[in-house]
């Protein structure tokens, strides 16, 4: 059984930081396009983060990483405003290159900055 399930959300100040984790099971992470996404109240889920792309209001402040040992995936998020307020997910696509390829997505994590 599959699962990714995300921790790391948090209320915290504008300007403070936070680590985002995605925990993956039932897959190697590593064979699989891992991206995070975000859902705001009354907004559509946008993509935030990617291997090769960042939406442009966070490129700068946040970056995602990955450790295989953990089968991890991580979003760190640096100088958070107000309007990173969302629900975060994370979603695995694949396995890369293969012939039927699946998507997964977590549960997602709520991430609240406000003062």
């Amino acid at each position: 059984q599959v699962q990714l399930v995300e921790s790391g959300g948090d209320s915290v100040q504008p300007g403070g930081p936070l680590r985002l984790s995605c925990a993956a099971s039932g897959l190697t992470a590593s064979r699989y396009d891992t991206k995070w996404y975000r859902q705001a109240p009354g907004k559509e889920r946008e993509l935030v983060a990617a291997t090769t792309y960042y939406l442009d209001s966070v490129k700068g402040r946040f970056s995602i990483s990955r450790d295989n040992d953990k089968n991890t995936v991580y979003l760190q998020m640096n100088s958070l405003k107000a309007e990173d307020t969302a629900v975060y997910f994370c979603h695995a696509h694949g396995p890369v290159g293969a012939l039927w390829q699946y998507d997964y997505w977590g549960q997602g994590t709520q991430v609240t900055v406000s003062s």
